[in-house]
C-alpha cells in the first residue's frame, strides 16, 4: 500500500497543463512537490497566494510565506499574494479547475465530511465548505481506514458534512476510486494490494468491472 507521499504522487498525475489548483491541508499539500516537468500548473492557497511552490529546503524557510495549513512554502516566479476576500472570490467564481482535499469520511454518493469531529474543539470549518460548494472537480486524498482499522469510505457519512454529492474521485493508500450513482467504482489498485483487501476495507458499495490495474507511482 501507499504512504502519504505515494498518494500525493498519484494525485499529481491527475493535473493538466494550465490548470489552477487548490490544495487543502494535510496530504494534498504534498502534491505540489511532484508536478510533471512537461506541464505548468498554478497552485492557489485559500489564505491568499497564487503561484505556490513546493516546500522549502531546510534553512531556506520564510516564516511570512505560509499555506492555509500554516506550513512554510515557496513562491514560484510571478506569484502574487493578496487578501482572503480575493482568494475566495477566485474560488466562488469557479476559477479553480481542481480542488484536492483531505477527508475523515467520504460517502458512496460523493458526500464529504472533513471539518469536525463531535466533542472536539475546532476553530471553524475553514474554507472547505466554499471549496466543495464551488469546485466542479474535487479529488479527496485520504487513508482508506482510520487508526482503528474502520473504513472511511462509507455508505453514509456519520460525521457532520462539509459538502453533499460533490466528490468526483478518491485516492487512498489502497486504491483509486470514482464516485458513481451506484457506489465507489474501483479504478486502480495500489502496488501489491489485492481487490479482496480493498473490498474488506470499504464499507460502501464497491463496483469492480474487468481487470483492475495497479497504480504507477
Amino acid at each position: 500500500m501507499l504512504d502519504k507521499t505515494g498518494i500525493a504522487k498519484r494525485i499529481a498525475q491527475e493535473l493538466r497543463d494550465g490548470w489552477y489548483v487548490n490544495l487543502g491541508i494535510g496530504i494534498p499539500t504534498l502534491v505540489a512537490n511532484f508536478i510533471q516537468d512537461d506541464i505548468s500548473v498554478v497552485f492557489q492557497s485559500e489564505n491568499g497566494i497564487l503561484g505556490m511552490g513546493p516546500f522549502p529546503y531546510e534553512g531556506e524557510e520564510d516564516a511570512d510565506l505560509i499555506n492555509a495549513g500554516k506550513q512554510t512554502i515557496t513562491a514560484m516566479p510571478g506569484a502574487s499574494i493578496f487578501d482572503s476576500a480575493t482568494s475566495f472570490a477566485m474560488i466562488r467564481g469557479q476559477h479553480i479547475q481542481l480542488t484536492v482535499l483531505g477527508a475523515m469520511e467520504v460517502a458512496q454518493n460523493g458526500d464529504i465530511a472533513n471539518w469536525k469531529i463531535p466533542g472536539k474543539m475546532v476553530k471553524g470549518m475553514g474554507g472547505a465548505m466554499d471549496l466543495v460548494a464551488s469546485a466542479d472537480n474535487i479529488i479527496v486524498a485520504m487513508m482508506h481506514t482510520n487508526k482503528r482499522g474502520a473504513s472511511k469510505l462509507l455508505k453514509r457519512c456519520s460525521l457532520p458534512l462539509t459538502g453533499v454529492q460533490c466528490v468526483k474521485r478518491v485516492v487512498t493508500n489502497l486504491a483509486v476510486l470514482d464516485i458513481t450513482d451506484k457506489g465507489f467504482k474501483l479504478i486502480e489498485r495500489a502496488p501489491g494490494v489485492s481487490i479482496e483487501e480493498i473490498q474488506a476495507a470499504t464499507e460502501g458499495t464497491l463496483i469492480i468491472e474487468g481487470d483492475i490495474p495497479e497504480m504507477k507511482v
